[in-house]
């Protein structure tokens, strides 16, 4: 029972990250930098994985999508690549999680499930490093540009869309963790048989206790003829 407790928890976990994390990418403020005025911001610039866009004080935005894939900065395209990466690793982690549980019916036994559901938990990790590489890789050159005093461009911090996605993959890997551990305890657990005697009917147990109660005689009688 406490097994199958931990793996819904896990699931919850696991679901919960894969779905923070997925929302990273269509999540517009992956960095962010303002130009304050006297009085009101008077322009918000900002940036994700495909466009930058800068937003002035009426609210009015301006965006430029990135023009080629090669031309791209490296570190671009990889966080790119692992994050797709790790949305399609959570995907098929759901699956493996929701047949490796045991309150499910499909499966198999229970030591085929253990094995399922431990390779849900180690999909759930490999997708949860590859979100934490990608947002922390974005994050280094966003803290390199702002802290190098001989860069002279436009300096970004960071954006909400990196914690979202450092949030999602921490809750990966914890449920992912769970998911390994459950095939340890699954293996610890003691099973017990049971031998199957067969169906017995009314008229053999009758019989059986009829046997087993012994028959009282009367004691017998002789008379004095019996022992000529």
């Amino acid at each position: 029972m406490a097994s199958t407790s931990a793996e819904i928890i896990a699931f919850l976990l696991t679901i919960s990250g894969w779905v923070l994390v997925s929302s990273t990418l269509p999540t517009d403020y992956w960095k962010v930098s303002t130009i304050d005025g006297t009085v009101i911001t008077t322009a918000t610039y900002w940036a994700n994985l495909w466009k930058t866009c800068v937003t002035d004080s009426t609210g009015v935005s301006n965006c430029k999508d990135f023009p080629s894939m090669l031309a791209l900065d490296g570190y671009i395209q990889a966080c790119r690549g692992l994050m797709i990466s790790a949305v399609c690793l959570g995907f098929f982690g759901a699956i493996f999680g929701l047949v490796g549980m045991k309150c499910t019916k499909v499966g198999g036994s229970d030591q085929t499930k253990a094995k399922i559901a431990c390779l849900a938990g180690l999909i759930f990790i490999l997708s949860g490093l590859c979100s934490m590489t990608s947002c922390s890789l974005y994050a280094n050159r966003i803290t390199s540009e702002f802290f190098d005093p001989s860069f002279v461009a436009q300096k970004y911090e960071l954006g909400a869309a990196l914690f979202i996605g450092w949030a999602g993959a921490s809750l990966c890997i914890i449920g992912g963790s769970i998911f390994c551990f459950s095939i340890a305890e699954n293996s610890n657990s003691p099973r017990r048989g049971y031998a199957y005697n067969g169906a017995t009917s009314v008229m053999s147990s009758r019989t059986k206790v009829h046997n087993s109660v012994p028959e009282k005689t009367p004691p017998k009688h002789f008379d004095k003829n019996a022992y000529v």
